[in-house]
């Protein structure tokens, strides 16, 4: 199965990152974490990815390029500049680089790499900049059984901010950043193909196309409780690299 990755967009609001480049290629330790969603689902057996770029898309494709010599001892001769590679910790990845420009939509960037889906195939989808310590076989089994074009993982986020507990305009007690009633969407999918029918080129994927989906209740839930995270913020890549010091609740590989 493919897993096709949306890292195209620009990232606004993670502009106070000191260095000029793509929020998926943000360190996590000392792999982007683009690397860290990629190495999540080889984890459980699936390699074979396609990601879907946009902004400063040329970086993304340089780092993979140039993965071989980084994560290896070689001997080069200065010479002629041919290298003898002495060890490799490479993937065993297969990776399409697609463009899809500057400016689309995440349904739009979607829409473009219909071609690279075979025909007949589910395909996972997610987004470039979001960790969580899920089961992606659990997730596709959740997909298979219940049978719709859709399937979302969904999950309860805690709040931002400490609850404040009032009777009769007095103070009754603090709960500090609870873990809230109502469920978000975790950007971790499974799709039929046939997801590729109800998208247009213009479209954001979470509005006119899952909503289309949902009325016809086309979208299954997989309901996941455990780590999440997404990197919106500059605040919230500190945080990864805190989590990442800690041992990584993301990390089901060893």
């Amino acid at each position: 199965m493919k897993i096709v990755i949306l890292c195209g967009g620009k990232g606004t609001r993670f502009r106070e990152y000191p260095e000029e480049i793509p929020k998926p290629l943000a360190p996590i330790g000392n792999k982007p974490i683009l690397w860290h969603i990629m190495k999540l689902y080889s984890h459980y057996g699936y390699k074979d990815f396609v990601l879907c770029l946009g902004y400063k898309g040329d970086m993304i494709k340089k780092y993979f390029l140039e993965e071989e010599w980084r994560s290896a001892d070689f001997t080069m001769s200065m010479k002629d500049r041919k290298r003898v590679m002495h060890t490799s910790e490479e993937e065993d990845w297969n990776i399409t680089f697609a463009d899809t420009g500057l400016d689309t939509n995440t349904g739009g960037r979607l829409k473009k790499i219909e071609k690279y889906i075979p025909a007949g195939e589910d395909f996972f989808a997610t987004y470039g900049d979001g960790l969580a310590g899920i089961n992606i076989n659990e997730l596709l089994d959740c997909h298979r059984k219940k049978g719709r074009i859709a399937t979302i993982t969904c999950l309860r986020p805690y709040s931002q901010f400490g609850i404040v507990e009032i009777d009769d305009s007095a103070v009754t007690s603090f709960r500090e950043k609870p873990k809230l009633d109502h469920w978000i969407n975790g950007g971790f999918f499974v799709f039929k193909r046939e997801i590729f029918s109800h998208i247009s080129d213009n479209d954001v994927l979470e509005k006119k196309p899952f909503e289309t989906l949902a009325a016809k209740k086309e979208i299954a839930a997989y309901k996941f409780d455990g780590f999440w995270q997404c990197m919106d913020t500059f605040k919230d890549y500190q945080t990864f690299n805190e989590l990442w010091e800690k041992g990584a609740p993301w990390k089901v590989w060893r």
